[in-house]
């Protein structure tokens, strides 16, 4: 390849100098900025080239990778000019499927924000591209990374609450109309649904918990509030989340307008799963609560843990491993305080770089992740079978599973 940057190998660590990775981002939408903290020129990474549709958004491409980064309108014509390591494809959820399938035979690493796919199939056609191509293929469930679930997993690991048999998590979206109503996220042709679009996040995590995936589920729930708002005016294009966000005035949420033109996704949604070896779990999602937060509650045969709050200096983790006789008993018989870390330390309460630095570290080094492109599959496979059943009143669906040789070859590294 033609870049010749070098830099200091990891750590400072005396040893062989190397060229950066040199990375191209597709999709130059909200969470490109995913790419932007990968842009470290000497460092070990620089984004040499962007692709967007939209031209309107190249300057965004401009200001943050320097003027000399190289833009397209698509993706075959950065294959055919470009010699990159890894790519990060932050597209709309029903692009991921093609764009990561034709990067992976192409032997380029990608990044798929996620959900990996939004059906069942189009995960696992992206899975069998990256053993047909030979390439690193990573998905981005921050949320492995945020302190408040990795406090979780490492309680439940260290046996607090004993063996776990239920997961709750009830997530309350607070700025659904802005952040799910108003662009591509409202039409279901683009996501399946917000039980896969935004619960893939929950799913994931409550299976990380659980150690375990779904099996069958059944939900109920509807477009019960979006779809009484009139106006369908959506917004201009080339602008994202941030440039029509109004946290003072979207309130009560039937106030929200210039919603997209197409609002066919639920704003409400309930899911009862059982998971592989007896655990039973719940999700409940609503876009119009005051508040935007998730809570999850574990239980186990030794007790129960929750988190109060997701990120930020007030967010905690309690467990009760101590029988009560007194009822209800706000007192934990452990807490464990979050790290003071904010969004201003790189999003999601700090998880977004810790998420960026493994792929990173992935693609020059291989090895084991705490995300997983099978459990990015079984994510959005939770979450088809769960949008099947809602919208069939409810008739319990069984997941399709993965085809084990494929699972097996991602348990062994992706070679």
């Amino acid at each position: 390849m033609s870049d010749t940057t070098l830099a200091p190998a990891p750590g400072g660590a005396e040893g062989p100098r190397t060229r950066d990775l040199r990375l191209a981002v597709i999709g130059l939408g909200l969470r490109a900025t995913l790419a932007r903290q990968a842009h470290r020129p000497g460092e070990g990474s620089r984004v040499v080239a962007a692709v967007d549709t939209a031209p309107a958004m190249f300057p965004r491409a401009r200001e943050w990778f320097g003027d000399d980064v190289r833009l397209y309108g698509g993706h075959r014509e950065l294959l055919e000019a470009e010699e990159l390591d890894a790519v990060f494809v932050i597209t709309p959820d029903h692009t991921h499927e093609q764009l990561a399938t034709e990067l992976l035979r192409a032997g380029v690493a990608v990044f798929v924000e996620k959900p990996l796919a939004i059906t069942t199939e189009g995960c696992d056609r992206v899975l069998e591209a990256a053993r047909e191509g030979g390439a690193r293929l990573y998905v981005g469930h921050n949320m492995r990374h945020m302190p408040v679930v990795r406090t979780m997993r490492e309680l439940i690991q260290r046996g607090e609450i004993g063996e776990v048999k239920a997961v709750w998590c009830r997530h309350f979206v607070g700025h659904g109309g802005d952040f799910y109503f108003k662009d591509w996220h409202a039409d279901r042709r683009n996501t399946t649904g917000l039980l896969l679009q935004k619960g893939a996040h929950d799913l994931d995590v409550i299976h990380w918990l659980a150690g375990a995936y779904t099996e069958r589920v059944t939900a109920l729930g509807g477009l019960t509030l979006y779809g009484d708002i009139a106006d369908r005016s959506g917004q201009a294009p080339g602008t994202v989340m941030p440039d029509w966000y109004d946290p003072e005035n979207n309130w009560p949420p039937l106030a929200n307008t210039g919603l997209n033109p197409v609002v066919d996704v639920e704003d409400l949604s309930m899911v009862v799963m059982r998971l592989q070896g007896g655990v039973h779990a719940s999700y409940q999602q609503c876009h119009y609560t005051p508040d935007y937060w998730r809570n999850y509650t574990v239980i186990g045969t030794e007790g129960r843990l929750e988190n109060f709050g997701d990120h930020g200096e007030s967010a905690e983790v309690r467990v009760w491993n101590r029988r009560s006789r007194e009822g209800y008993r706000a007192e934990a018989d452990l807490v464990v305080p979050m790290p003071s870390r904010g969004d201003e330390e790189g999003g999601h309460g700090g998880s977004d770089p810790l998420l960026v630095a493994e792929f990173l570290r992935f693609v020059s080094e291989g090895g084991a992740t705490d995300t997983s492109p099978v459990a990015a599959r079984e994510a959005v496979a939770a979450g088809v079978a769960a949008t099947e059943s809602l919208r069939d009143g409810g008739t319990p669906v069984t997941v399709s599973r993965l085809a084990p040789e494929l699972a097996r070859w991602f348990a062994d590294g992706q070679g």
